[in-house]
């Protein structure tokens, strides 16, 4: 995922305060450090410019992930060399910067990722700050890239876990939880700013406060322990849409259906399965028990009805036979995955897949798999979507419209994460705004998207 930030960035009152692009690259998680860096920035009265060539300096917070995230952001910092010079280099990329300097000797600075202090000096060196800045230039919930009506809450930092295919935990290190308070004391200053949807966002949403050993800190009036179902239930008292994402399935999580029950979280679990074939899954360092994960779906569906799954898998992994993957494909229609995406395997440098000893499945059936894996999910999809028809559901607007003149109006439904998941097309009699929550009844449906009308 790919942002432009700068567009939604205030012009400084203060003609001379110098001026920063900002490209930020990657998954939401990414995101919310930009939106810390960018927040820090602002409130020692930096302006941001919409383009490269007009600023002091640019920051490019990069992707490392898959190679091909790698490719995109090289390529970001080349473009952002080229058309300034001025380039100080963050992110995930930024945890061996020696493969930076090693192609762009001349950026300024490479830091690693989360290390805003870095970031920051850096900039300030470039291009220092304005004396004396006007800090009430910063809102209290601080500087967003994200439209006002939902937010990126981050919970904790980095990962335990030794998946054989992901090089996060050398990227951003061991889990590092915040304390529960620190947690609820921003997601009060967004419900305060008009934020209707928080989204819970992690390496490892599930094991927020293991590293703390589930310590409690005090928040308003009462101790809360920073334990994943104590934090769901305190965030289920801000009267905002709150939905989960990045959540490894650990028995606990069972814990958090009964808050989807009593509405006070969304039906929605984002859940990254990555496959179902149980020798894949060993050979990942994933759970392995696909029975014992289908029979926990249908009580979580038992008990929450209207529950959406979404989840991301890999195919052409290392050794995956084509009965693995048909596996898989059988897997997916038994557990009726509401939303799903799939990647091809590639081979990072570093990750522990490579060490594995197992038979690379060639290019031609990686592809040939993915797109079997894309059209079964679609009939799935399409086949679970076809069954709201007639129905009515809540939706939160994203672009506005409706009216005599306006079009139709486009949002989401509690089953759809901005970005990833589907949409709902409206059709309004009354002008719809972005942030608006409306109840549509449900009128045509296809393998992504939902149509229907205001009511």
């Amino acid at each position: 995922m790919r942002e432009n930030p700068n567009d939604n960035l205030t012009k400084s009152a203060v003609s001379a305060a110098p001026r920063v692009s900002f490209v930020s690259l990657g998954c939401p998680k990414a995101l919310v450090d930009s939106e810390r860096i960018i927040t820090r920035l602002r409130a020692e009265g930096y302006e941001f410019s919409r383009g490269h060539a007009g600023a002091d300096v640019v920051v490019v917070n990069t992707c490392g992930f898959l190679d091909s995230a790698k490719a995109e952001s090289l390529e970001a910092i080349g473009a952002a060399l080229g058309e300034n010079g001025k380039v100080v280099v963050t992110g995930c990329m930024g945890a061996e910067p020696e493969n930076i300097l090693a192609r762009f000797p001349d950026v300024l600075a490479v830091t690693r990722p989360q290390d805003y202090e870095s970031v920051l000096e850096a900039v300030r060196a470039a291009a220092p700050a304005p004396h004396d800045p006007f800090v009430d230039l910063v809102p209290e919930q601080g500087v967003r890239l994200t439209p006002r009506h939902y937010a990126y809450l981050k919970i904790s930092e980095g990962c335990d876990n030794s998946c054989s295919f992901c090089i996060i935990p050398h990227l951003r290190g061991p889990l590092r939880s915040r304390s529960a308070a620190e947690v609820l004391r921003e997601a009060e200053k967004l419900a305060r700013a008009g934020v209707k949807e928080l989204l819970v966002i992690s390496q490892d949403t599930s094991a927020y406060g293991r590293d703390l050993r589930y310590a409690e800190s005090a928040y308003q009036d009462r101790a809360v322990r920073a334990r994943f179902v104590d934090l769901a239930r305190e965030l289920g008292e801000f009267d905002v849409w709150v939905r989960l994402h990045y959540v490894y399935p650990y028995p606990h999580v069972d814990e958090v259906l009964p808050l989807m029950a009593e509405g006070k979280i969304l039906p929605y679990l984002d859940i990254p399965f990555q496959h179902a074939a149980p020798s894949v899954l060993r050979a990942m360092k994933r759970p392995a028990n696909d029975e014992k994960t289908l029979e926990r779906i249908r009580n979580w569906r038992r008990l929450v009805p209207d529950l959406t799954l979404r989840s991301t898998f890999i195919v052409g992994f290392p050794g995956e036979t084509e009965e693995d993957f048909a596996y898989l494909l059988d897997w997916l229609e038994e557990a009726r995955i509401d939303r799903a995406g799939a990647f091809k395997y590639e081979a990072v440098a570093g990750a522990p897949a490579n060490d594995l000893g197992l038979p690379p499945v060639p290019d031609e059936v990686k592809e040939s798999r993915w797109k079997r894996f894309m059209e079964r999910q679609q009939a799935i999809s399409a086949r679970l979507l076809k069954q709201k028809i007639g129905q009515r559901i809540q939706v939160i607007v994203d672009e506005p419209g409706g009216g005599t003149s306006g079009g139709a109006a486009k949002g989401r439904g509690k089953a759809d994460a901005p970005g990833v998941d589907g949409a709902v097309h409206i059709s309004s009699r009354r002008p719809l705004r972005a942030g608006d929550i409306v109840s549509v009844k449900v009128e045509g449906a296809n393998a992504y998207d939902l149509r229907g009308t205001a009511t």
